[in-house]
């Protein structure tokens, strides 16, 4: 006979599961109870939303479910924005609630919320567990169709007496991983429509990649001499400085990129949905006929045709139609082979970030400084924020598994998912960029980082405003500003608080000793860039923006 709680972290055992990230709550103190006797590492955090967010950040590195438990009503709630960004960046993520006592249900009673209810369009699967005795088969299937197809979050809801009850049941035994391969005729036809192209064009996205794909990827790409694009956020899956590396599909696309896939013949979509974003308001590729052939790839048959007709679409996971596609090649050397070349050159051209604007602090030579003293295999992360263009459009990446970013344009993301990243690979550089109003929507997991000794590197850009939402406000009500200033702390002060390294950068030559100053030190750090707030893109000024200059 075992708890219901026991029942669950065994489960989580036969499911290779290492560490949980949680903030504790009496609904599931017998889970609690349980992990003090279990291997796996359970680290406690500030706020549900960086729990959540932690766990969405294992899902994305490792291509296993993150885990993340959490109490009842506001704990769930606040774990929600967490479940979001797994859904709409399609990664394996497992939420565990506590849950009010089967007796007090439909009473509205204390904290009590329908959890099918509440995350029913957010979650790829919300189930309540009410038999402790079918706990190995609810959460072996949840790692199951957390994984499988379109991968995404899993909600599960455990009563708390259901966690106490003692029961005899089954030893969990792990879920069986489910591949999704292209057949012949796919690929046969994949590979007519391509030989036949004057100027095809490829854009990687979506998950379900490996280290693997990503160099079987780069094969397919020499070998058929195709310019190669990512979608927005997903930079990590090809080399950046590859000769037929063209650019991010993705916000403030490169003009001339933009323009390359719209007067494609040919574009290859291998493993994402081309969404609001990347696709430029769905004008890339029209939807839901684009004028271009599409050959669009996806793991989950219904995301084929959902929004774009293919002109071939192929059931498989972007691993298994590389590993297959890689063994295609070119009956004679391809016409557009001088394309690849063209467009990697565009590539650095947009890539070189300016050396001058406003203000005594310049991005551009930190993003440079950074490119050159990061090792490849560090880890960027980052939410949401004008700031982050500076990452994603200077900084080049060069390696799989080093970078975690919501593609759902979520704030507050970046300091919790360098947490979690840490903790994976605690023997490689994380660095979280945050803009101001950014860090201080999940800055309290910095807290976090100290606990567990995990020397994270925070780089806040702090320009006292919501600088986005500022640039859309001067944009289309000029002059009319109301709600987008900040009033900030001294941030570096607040690390040191912590009891981490803090620095000030206040000029552009301060930043690169600030940074090894904070590296060298060994403990998680903050570097506070101070920056103009004029210099709100690298090519317009706030002022540009309002005057329509």
């Amino acid at each position: 006979m075992k708890t219901g709680g026991q029942l669950i972290v065994e489960a989580l055992e036969a499911n290779g599961t290492d560490r949980i990230f949680c903030v504790p709550g009496e609904s599931y103190l017998a889970v609690l109870d349980a992990l003090h006797d279990s291997s796996i590492r359970t680290i406690v955090c500030r706020q549900e939303g960086g729990a959540a967010m932690m766990a969405d950040c294992q899902g994305r590195l490792t291509s296993k479910p993150g885990i993340c438990f959490v109490t009842r009503g506001p704990g769930a709630t606040n774990a929600s924005a967490g479940v979001h960004i797994a859904m709409q960046d399609s990664v394996p993520m497992i939420l565990f609630i506590g849950q009010v006592a089967s007796h007090a249900k439909e009473r509205e009673a204390f904290q009590e919320v329908d959890y099918k209810r509440f995350f029913g369009d957010i979650a790829k699967w919300v189930v309540e567990i009410d038999d402790a005795a079918r706990i190995p088969e609810f959460v072996t299937r949840a790692f199951a169709v957390a994984t499988s197809g379109r991968p995404g979050p899993v909600v599960i809801s455990l009563p708390e007496d259901m966690l106490t009850s003692e029961v005899e049941a089954p030893a969990a035994l792990p879920h069986t991983p489910v591949e999704t391969r292209p057949g012949e005729a796919e690929l046969d036809a994949a590979q007519m429509l391509l030989a036949n192209a004057k100027r095809p064009f490829v854009i990687l996205g979506g998950t379900r990649w490996n280290e693997e794909a990503v160099a079987q990827m780069r094969v397919i790409a020499e070998t058929w001499s195709l310019p190669v694009g990512c979608s927005f956020r997903r930079q990590m899956l090809f080399d950046h400085l590859h000769p037929n590396y063209a650019g991010d599909v993705g916000i403030g696309i490169n003009p001339k990129l933009a323009e390359r896939i719209k007067q494609a013949d040919v574009v290859l979509l291998i493993g994402g949905r081309l969404g609001e974003m990347p696709s430029s308001d769905y004008t890339l590729l029209k939807s839901p006929y684009p004028d271009q052939a599409l050959v669009h790839v996806h793991a989950d048959a219904g995301e084929l045709g959902r929004v774009y007709r293919p002109t071939i679409a192929i059931n498989a996971s972007p691993a298994a139609f590389v590993e297959a596609f890689a063994k295609r090649k070119p009956a004679a050397s391809p016409s557009w082979a001088a394309e690849a070349e063209k467009a990697h050159a565009t590539y650095l051209e947009w890539s070189t970030p300016p050396q001058t604007g406003p203000g005594a602090v310049q991005m551009g030579p930190i993003i440079e400084h950074l490119g050159k003293v990061l090792p490849e295999d560090a880890i960027l992360t980052n939410g949401a924020g004008n700031y982050a263009t500076w990452v994603h459009r200077f900084y080049r990446n060069r390696r799989f598994g080093t970078q975690a970013a919501p593609t759902s344009g979520s704030m507050g993301y970046g300091t919790p998912a360098a947490v979690a990243a840490k903790s994976l690979f605690p023997d490689r550089t994380v660095i979280a960029f945050a803009g101001d109003g950014c860090f201080l929507m999940n800055g309290q997991e910095f807290a976090t980082a100290v606990q567990y000794d995990l020397p994270i590197i925070v780089i806040v850009v702090n320009n006292g405003i919501y600088g986005t939402i500022r640039m859309h406000q001067e944009r289309e009500y000029p002059s009319r500003v109301v709600a987008t200033e900040l009033k900030n702390p001294d941030f570096a002060a607040l690390a040191r608080a912590y009891g981490g390294h803090g620095e000030t950068v206040e000029k552009t030559a301060d930043f690169a000793p600030a940074f090894e100053r904070a590296l060298a030190s060994g403990k998680p750090a903050i570097v506070e860039i101070k920056l103009d707030p004029e210099a709100i893109t690298p090519t317009r000024t706030l002022t540009q923006i309002r005057n329509k200059s």
